[in-house]
């Protein structure tokens, strides 16, 4: 778990701003200031919350360790293959604690339609397990398209550089 404080605390440090999608909540409080300390959770923290809430309609559990105007950071389990995405303006990071499956990134994100949920068609498809990183760039469609043991991943988003 240090070693995944350690990488997300070299990620954020450039950041600028973070965006969030219309009619959502409050816009976010500001980043610490230079020279504060550390955004700490404990591994342990983090755990109980995943343990204790209710999947999404997704099947996505998600802890958050900290949401400001700059980044957002969570730790995240999916059970289930879920739709894919793509986040205007936002750059992401995802590093797996756990699990294994296939993500699809980059190519043309596919809606949803007659009842099937949002894929990826033309994008490079990508097995990964424990250890592994996706870096996905802003608005690059992305889809875990299976997962063949529960996965558990930190979830840094970012503002892109214009």
């Amino acid at each position: 778990m240090r070693t995944v404080a350690t990488l997300l605390v070299v990620l954020v440090l450039g950041t600028r701003s973070f965006t969030q999608a219309p009619g959502t909540q409050a816009p976010p409080s500001p980043a610490p200031v230079p020279g504060s300390p550390a955004t700490f959770k404990s591994g342990a923290d983090l755990a109980t919350v995943l343990n204790s809430v209710k999947p999404n309609a997704a099947g996505m559990f998600s802890s958050n360790v900290t949401t400001n105007d700059q980044y957002r950071a969570s730790v995240i389990k999916r059970e289930k293959a879920a739709g894919a995405l793509a986040h205007a303006g936002n750059s992401e990071l995802l590093y797996i604690l756990e699990g294994e499956g296939t993500m699809v990134t980059g190519g043309r994100l596919v809606p949803a339609a007659n009842g099937k949920p949002a894929s990826v068609s033309d994008g490079i498809s990508q097995r990964f397990v424990k250890g592994d990183v996706f870096i996905v760039p802003p608005g690059s469609p992305h889809w875990f398209a299976s997962i063949d043991q529960p996965v558990t991943y930190l979830e840094v988003r970012w503002v892109a550089p214009r």
